[in-house]
């Protein structure tokens, strides 16, 4: 314990947060080896420190370490950045360039919003990771480089992988150890011994006397969930420092710097937290109703189509209707799919109702156009042409149908 409190003094680290001495504790262990770590956690936890730490105590403490913010690089250049280019390469490459892995052969490249890379880059990262080696953009030749990687994320990781947006097998490269910062809210005992900390250093920075929180001050400040983490309550402790002309702080004043302070805990909504789906449901319901009216009006059209003697006054205007609605349906049908609202009993009334909507559609979409085809087909002496024409599709989706429906 008496290393770890001379590394948190070395690195400005404060708080006895049992997740994060675990954390450090982890980086201390793994420092001395080449393995790639992972760094996880909510943005403004302090998850820079962690690839310093580890570098710091590695036998590559003496070679380069670069901090490059994948976020913050355009996805058309971080492929020139992370591996350089050849001259004439592209536009404006007027002269070779090394990349960082070039740059930092032998140390430590920490790869700060890893989550946030193109998956052409993505794959170039890999084949570094697999053998230690890439090549430049506009170049054929291979280059090798001993870089020891350590990549940080406020991403889900599992979540990006589903949606295809990260790389599996490179989300596991990388995360041969992973260490995770925990969230401000998740460290109480911490919150008020870092804000006179940073309090002090403002003080010391602006020359004025260190502000204090009155007693029922530093509970509201514990009560604060600080959806910005550390990095939002230094930026609180700064405002306070510098506006404030009285040093005591009350609960009042304070108040004033928290935005949103209700906003911030969770959102209850019938029972259920705001980041559930009730937002999503109750999107789907509007389309479902929408959908129901727009089949609504495509039974009027219909039979008005049936009984009209100029079909083609109404023709074209039940076409766009139906084309609407079957270009909805795979849509909704993914999406109720998605809520899953089935699982919830209390909510049968809603599923009938999705299910009568999908029943209706069935009914009388199908039923509608299989005899709308069978009047045109009739009128028109069976000429698919004919027919295809006036009911405004092409003669091979009438073709189509005609199979489909055994017509």
């Amino acid at each position: 314990m008496e290393n770890l409190q001379a590394l948190k003094q070395r690195f400005g680290i404060i708080g006895n947060d049992i997740h994060l001495n675990r954390a450090l504790e982890k980086a201390v262990r793994v420092a001395p080896t080449d393995i790639s770590v992972l760094v996880t956690g909510e943005s403004g936890v302090g998850k820079e420190n962690i690839p310093k730490i580890i570098h710091s105590l590695s036998h590559r403490k003496h070679a380069k370490y670069i901090a490059v913010n994948c976020g913050a690089i355009p996805e058309g250049t971080i492929d020139s950045e992370l591996f350089g280019h050849e001259k004439g390469s592209f536009t404006g490459a007027t002269q070779d360039r090394k990349g960082y892995f070039e740059v930092a052969d032998g140390g430590t490249i920490f790869l700060d919003e890893v989550g946030e890379l193109p998956l052409t880059t993505q794959v170039r990262l890999l084949r570094v990771l697999e053998n230690g080696e890439f090549i430049k953009v506009g170049s054929s030749k291979v280059i090798k480089t001993n870089v020891r990687i350590v990549a940080a994320t406020n991403v889900n990781m599992q979540s990006a992988i589903q949606k295809e947006r990260f790389r599996e097998d490179l989300y596991y490269r990388l995360s041969t150890v992973e260490i995770q910062l925990p969230p401000l809210r998740e460290r109480n005992e911490d919150i008020h011994l870092l804000f006179r900390k940073f309090a002090a250093d403002f003080a010391q920075k602006y020359r004025m006397p260190s502000i204090r929180l009155d007693e029922n001050a530093v509970k509201t400040l514990l009560n604060y969930r600080f959806p910005g983490n550390i990095r939002q309550l230094k930026n609180l402790a700064e405002q306070i420092s510098v506006i404030e002309e009285e040093r005591t702080v009350s609960v009042i004043k304070l108040q004033q710097y928290l935005p949103n302070n209700n906003g911030n805990l969770p959102a209850i909504i019938g029972g259920k937290k705001e980041n559930d789906f009730s937002t999503e449901r109750d999107i789907m319901y509007k389309i479902l109703f929408d959908m129901r009216n727009d089949i609504n009006d495509l039974k009027k059209l219909t039979l008005d189509l049936m009984k009209s003697e100029n079909p083609e006054e109404v023709q074209a205007e039940n076409h766009h209707l139906i084309e609407k609605i079957y270009g909805q349906k795979e849509e909704i049908e993914h999406n109720i799919e998605v809520l899953n609202i089935t699982e919830n009993t209390s909510e049968e009334k809603n599923y009938d109702f999705i299910e009568t909507i999908q029943e209706d559609e069935s009914l009388s979409l199908q039923d509608k156009e299989i005899e709308m085809i069978r009047k045109s087909l009739e009128k028109n002496s069976n000429k698919r042409k004919l027919a295809a024409k006036e009911l405004g599709i092409s003669e091979r989706t009438l073709y189509r149908k005609i199979k489909q429906y055994d017509l």
